[in-house]
């Protein structure tokens, strides 16, 4: 069976993205330019429907959100490792 979703999300760093990406004081226009230097042919749009849970993130995509934003996989996917333990 393929999974499509974690306990109804769409991905499991929504809350975590958006946080870090607030604390960095970068707007998600910002961001999504980031990530196109990248090579991540993303648009503001879908950052704000990944922050909201209605997109999937790829491990590219993850991984360059963090390059971006300067911090590690773990930090964005704690919640997840958190609630996973419950």
């Amino acid at each position: 069976m393929w999974a499509t979703g974690y306990q109804g999300n769409k991905n499991v760093i929504s809350a975590r993205l958006k946080a870090r990406r607030k604390r960095c004081k970068v707007t998600q226009q910002e961001l999504a330019a980031r990530m196109q230097v990248l090579g991540v042919n993303i648009d503001q749009r879908s950052i704000s429907k990944i922050e909201h849970n209605d997109r999937a993130v790829t491990d590219f995509e993850l991984a360059c959100f963090c390059k971006a934003l300067q911090c590690t996989e773990q930090d964005l996917l704690q919640d997840f490792y958190e609630n996973l333990n419950e």
